[in-house]
Formats: C-alpha cells, sequence, structure tokens
C-alpha cells in the first residue's frame, strides 16, 4: 500500500518547512536511508531522509515552496499504484502554506510529475549528488547546476566554496542587474523574501517583548586579571579559549549559586531548572541561532572552548542538529567582537534571563597620585520580572562579577 510522507516537525518552533532541493524525482526508486530532500525550517537547512521502500509517485510541493508541519510531501509505493485518494486534500493544503511562503511563487501542481523549474540543481542521473545542503541551497539561487561542480571537500563531496569558485554562464545570463544607489534617479525598492527563520525569530521575540515584562541590570566588570588569566591558559590549553568561552563558565558557576535566573515562566507555574544549559547566540545571514552548550557548568574552559568552536562551525554550515540548539536555560548575546560597547537582548524563550555583553574597552582611571589604565567591559542581564525579581537579577550579576574578575575562583 502507498505511503504518504508528511512534513516531520524538525525544531521543537517550527510551524512549516521549505523545500530547497529535492534530491529525487518520481519515478526514482528510494529505500531507507536515501535522502529525498533538503528541508529549510525556522533553526537550520536539514536532510529529509527516508524510512519507506518503494517508487516515488508523487511529490506535492516544488522546490522553494513551503509545507505546513504534517502537510504531504510526497507518495512512496509500488509502481503503478492508485494514490490519488490519499491526497485528495493535499494541494489545497500545500499551495496555501506556499503562498504563505513566496507571493512569487509558483502554485503547488496535484499532478505526480511537477515540471522541474530551470534551476533545479537535481542531476538526470539516480545517483544521488554528494553536496552540503548549504551548497545546494547557494547553488539553486544562483541558478547554477551542482551536478556540473567538482567538490572538494570529504570524499569529493561538493561545499559552499566550491559553488563560490564556480562561474555559471547560465548564472550570468539570468542574473538580475545590480541597482546603482548612487546612479539611481527613481524610487525603487528590493523585496527580501523572509526566510524560515526569519520569520521564527519575528515571531518569537516579538511574543517574549511583548509578553514578558522585561527589565534591565547593566554592571561594569574589570577585566585586567581576566585578561591575564585567559594568555595563561591558552599557554596550556588544547585549544583557544575565548573570552566568550569565559564568561560561558562564569555564567554556569553563577546560575549554580543562583538557581532562580535559572528558571522559565510556565503560566502557571515557574519551572526552576536543575541543570545548566547555556545558549551563545551566533549571527547568520538568515537570522539568529543559538548553539547550546549543555551541562556547562561541569565543563572545563577547555571542554567548552572546544564545544563551542564545534558549534559555531556547525551553524554557520547549516549542520546543526536539533538537539544542538535547543534546551537552553540561560543565553549569553555577544557584540563585542563588533565594538559594542553596550546594548539590551531580548529574551530568548524560554529562558528568564539573556545577558547582553558589550566590547572590552581602555578606560583612563585615577590611580594613587597619578592616572593609569584599565579595561572595562559592561554586562546587561535582560529579565523576566514574571519570574526574576530586580534584588535577584543584581544578585547574579554580582557573583558573576566576582568570577569574572578573579576567574580563578570559577576553576576552584
Amino acid at each position: 500500500m502507498a505511503e504518504v510522507i508528511r512534513m516531520p516537525r524538525l525544531s521543537d518552533t517550527m510551524t512549516d518547512g521549505k523545500i530547497v532541493v529535492w534530491n529525487k524525482k518520481v519515478g526514482d526508486k528510494i529505500k531507507p536511508g536515501d535522502t529525498l530532500a533538503d528541508v529549510e525550517t525556522d533553526k537550520a537547512t536539514m536532510e529529509l531522509e527516508s524510512y519507506w521502500s518503494g517508487t516515488l509517485l508523487y511529490i506535492g510541493v516544488e522546490a522553494g515552496n513551503a509545507v505546513k508541519v504534517d502537510g504531504v510531501l510526497a507518495v512512496v509505493g509500488k509502481e503503478g499504484e492508485d494514490y490519488q485518494s490519499l491526497i485528495t486534500e493535499s494541494p489545497k493544503e500545500n499551495t496555501a502554506a506556499a503562498k504563505q511562503t513566496t507571493a512569487n511563487s509558483t502554485a503547488l501542481t496535484a499532478t505526480a510529475a511537477p515540471e522541474e523549474k530551470k534551476a533545479a540543481p537535481v542531476a538526470a542521473s539516480d545517483e544521488r549528488i554528494k553536496a552540503s545542503p548549504l551548497a545546494k541551497k547557494v547553488a539553486a539561487e544562483k541558478g547554477i547546476d551542482i551536478s556540473m561542480l567538482s567538490g572538494s571537500g570529504d570524499g569529493g563531496r561538493v561545499i559552499k566554496k566550491d559553488v563560490d569558485q564556480y562561474t555559471s554562464t547560465v548564472a550570468k545570463k539570468d542574473a538580475a542587474p545590480m541597482v546603482s544607489f548612487l546612479a539611481s534617479t527613481t524610487e525603487s525598492y528590493t523585496d527580501i523574501e523572509l526566510t524560515q527563520m526569519r520569520k521564527t525569530i519575528a515571531r518569537r521575540l516579538s511574543e517574549s517583548m511583548f509578553g514578558a515584562p522585561h527589565f534591565y541590570l547593566t554592571m561594569e566588570i574589570n577585566m585586567d586579571n581576566a585578561m591575564t588569566a585567559r594568555n595563561a591558559i591558552n599557554e596550556v590549553s588544547p585549544v583557544k579559549v575565548s573570552f566568550n568561552d569565559m564568561i560561558i563558565k562564569a555564567c554556569a558557576a553563577a546560575l549554580r549559586q543562583h538557581p532562580d535566573v535559572n528558571s522559565s515562566w510556565m503560566n502557571d507555574f515557574i519551572r526552576r531548572n536543575h541543570h545548566i544549559h547555556i545558549g551563545s547566540a551566533v549571527a547568520m545571514p538568515e537570522g539568529l541561532i543559538v548553539p547550546v552548550v549543555k551541562f556547562a557548568d561541569q565543563k572545563s574552559l577547555s571542554q567548552i572552548a572546544a564545544e563551542t568552536k564545534s558549534l559555531y562551525s556547525k551553524a554557520k554550515d547549516k549542520k546543526l542538529q536539533p538537539a544542538e540548539f535547543s534546551g537552553n536555560t540561560f543565553t549569553i548575546s555577544n557584540l563585542g567582537m563588533m565594538d559594542i560597547e553596550e546594548f539590551t537582548a531580548i529574551i530568548n524563550p524560554p529562558d528568564s534571563c539573556i545577558l547582553a555583553v558589550g566590547r572590552i574597552k581602555e578606560v583612563v582611571i585615577k590611580k594613587g597620585d597619578g592616572f593609569g589604565v584599565t579595561n572595562i567591559m559592561k554586562l546587561t542581564l535582560s529579565c523576566d520580572h514574571r519570574s526574576v525579581d530586580g534584588a535577584v537579577g543584581a544578585s547574579f550579576l554580582q557573583t558573576l562579577k566576582g568570577y569574572i574578575e578573579n576567574p580563578v575562583t570559577m576553576l576552584v
């Protein structure tokens, strides 16, 4: 009997998924473990694997369009098997989702073999192209046939760098003309389609900002000892430890002493988390994603450094798995490397607090009978007043200040 393949929920906040590219076409034989499509969720682009054996009889949504969670994606069964009764309502369902995603997308077809787009990067052969999801997405956006590329990744895998370096005559021919803002004498604009990630960021942070009563606490941290300690740590650490890694460790130690800050507002009750999972926001072109360091209080600085390095690399390559960007109990947003001195961050649900980290700045201070220079960093804690009171947040910051200004204390 034919089986209907539906859009799975690939993250805890996912409401719909966008098909980046189909790796199989109608009539192809598939088996468990085959990658059917690359799906863009609100957090990352992920591979949709098959759990079925048979022939791909029907594709219900074209690449570039979105499907609601549990919406019909495709049908697998025996060759020639009647599947029409299984998809009676799916075209209407999927078309509505597609229109919500993009006003310019092609309406979904109810036939078994939807017409392929001109730039669809799907190979004519049955052999799957070895390429990263990000490479496939960029190739599709640039109109490049990914089967024409030579991969420089592991085992000949095509990666984003290969796509960036490839010059396609088709892409050049179809490319939209560059808009010169200096030379333009007429009013014009460009509408940018929202990614699944950007839509989710807009929804969740709007709910957080207008649903949770925020208040903000700012404190100056003297970084002189931390800078000296970091230099000494990196002389023996197998992985380079950053200031952000030190802040993650310090926050984890401070949260252990202030469990009220490591909590979540659950409408009818407050959940005090006994585990400490710290999220660290990473900026990407599509928006922010928050990889999570699990049980951060139980890890050494070098372990945290190695884990964050791996997580950030995966985030930029869109290879994070759901377990790696969910479960946070506290979040850090660091803009110090972008020369931002001080800012306030919106709480990342379901956390009760988020810490905004500014840059380290040299300031002149009075020392004895003269003047000297010291290094100052500003931290701003955004708190949900429903679960964290001002005195609780201030006490947490005082403990955090002590750990950062005297790093040896959080290593004891």
